[in-house]
């Protein structure tokens, strides 16, 4: 399997308790931030595609593969966001 890549970057803001608590919850279970945040990533893919995360694919294989184009309803059956980012934007 190909190697990933770890040169991109993804600035969030966040509330700063909630950064302290993950922050807190990951020095607990030995992982760094970066590392849930890239497993988050790849587990969303995962469930919007139905297809496995593959380093290297661009994303218009993963389009291809699904059969997805822009504008199309996410495996949830709603256009936009999966349910649990809804549900984070109204916090």
């Amino acid at each position: 399997m190909a190697q990933e890549q770890r040169t991109a970057r993804l600035t969030v803001l966040i509330d700063p308790d909630k950064k302290s608590v993950f922050e807190a919850l990951c020095a607990r279970n030995d992982v760094t931030p970066s590392q849930v945040v890239r497993r988050l990533i790849r587990d969303f893919i995962e469930e919007q595609t139905g297809v496995a995360w593959k380093p290297g694919k661009t994303p218009e294989d993963y389009l291809e593969e699904t059969g997805a184009s822009k504008g199309s309803t996410n495996q949830l059956g709603k256009s936009g966001p999966s349910q649990g980012l809804q549900r984070e934007r109204s916090k």
